[in-house]
């Protein structure tokens, strides 16, 4: 092949490159054409809030209405956007129950990554370690002495099988060399009310479940789950930091998701406007009186994530053959 021959080639390439970017930012402004649909789970849940939130932040922007879509809760939300059009216009707002239900139940009618384009991580509602204030302990070192001084004398409550406060007890139990018995309820009123007599010692409880419960005196804080400190607890230290290095749970995660094959300018439109909202003093505002944390990521970035939360879960799981039948 001459040089001009070359040359040729080259500009050819670039011209089709050129050609595509443009084809992809006359998408991208084209979107939405119609309205948007945000699936979810029951009226008055987190996800239901998330969602309502969001839509009614980045309608505007958008220039299309935003519709949330309740449906039951289980698998019923993903179920009927993995089946929606890959078009952008159907959303779906769910926690982290999307990959853990598959984890749990061989009868899921999706896959958690195959079926679904990650748009963001929305908001979390971090796992708070909290005890009865009878139980002599201030810290988790303490608290993993006297587990071990009284092997399975000590119980933590949770709610429902696979849910992240009982994973994160079975964490906890591998990595502390402990024997806490774990306490099921089907009632989170139950829960809080056993809690609160001390007829159950402690729990691994979404913030929003357990910090009024701190503040009015009636469970003691010991240390928050998360990675790092979270401003919902102010100077409450992680379990990590505090006596059992390497424990961490990003606890309750919700996000936006699309169908599998929706157009990459269309993810990029509105994870632009989601993530323009949720880096607003109002989301931090409004999603702390909800006990949670706004977040805001990538669509890269929330995807990786779910990798990991797979991974540290799928083994605990399989290995302690946890089902949830």
């Amino acid at each position: 092949m001459t040089a001009i021959s070359k040359l040729r080639v080259v500009l050819a390439c670039a011209s089709a490159c050129a050609t595509l970017a443009t084809i992809d930012q006359a998408a991208a402004q084209a979107f939405p054409t119609k309205p948007i649909r945000i699936v979810t789970a029951g009226v008055g849940g987190g996800s239901d809030y998330t969602s309502r939130l969001i839509g009614q932040a980045i309608s505007g922007p958008l220039g299309q209405p935003v519709i949330v879509d309740n449906r039951p809760s289980g698998v019923i939300p993903g179920e009927t956007v993995a089946k929606a059009a890959p078009d952008g216009h159907t959303l779906l707002c769910t926690s982290n129950t999307l990959w853990l239900t598959p984890l749990l139940r061989n009868d899921v009618p999706y896959d958690p990554v195959r079926d679904f384009a990650t748009v963001s991580w929305t908001n979390t509602q971090p796992i708070i370690l909290v005890v009865h204030p009878s139980l002599p302990v201030s810290n988790v070192k303490e608290l993993i002495a006297l587990a071990k001084a009284h092997p399975e004398k000590m119980n933590y409550s949770t709610g429902t099988v696979g849910t992240i406060g009982h994973l994160a007890g079975e964490l906890f139990n591998i990595m502390a060399g402990t024997a806490i018995t774990r306490v099921s309820y089907k009632s989170g009123g139950s829960e809080t009310a056993d809690l609160i007599s001390g007829t159950v010692q402690m729990t691994f409880g979404s913030s929003a479940s357990v910090l009024p419960q701190v503040r009015s005196g009636k469970l003691k804080i010991i240390a928050v789950a998360s990675p790092n400190p979270t401003y919902l607890a102010p100077g409450v230290p992680t379990i990590t930091s505090s006596g059992l290095p390497g424990f961490e749970t990003s606890g309750t995660i919700t996000g936006m998701w699309a169908p599998a094959k929706t157009p990459a300018p269309a993810i990029a439109r509105l994870n632009q406007e989601i993530v323009r909202f949720l880096k607003t003093p109002e989301a931090k505002e409004r999603f702390q009186t909800q006990g949670a944390e706004a977040y805001g990521s990538t669509p890269e970035e929330f995807a990786a994530a779910i990798k990991t939360d797979i991974a540290r879960w799928g083994k605990i799981i399989k290995d302690l053959n946890i089902r949830d039948e």
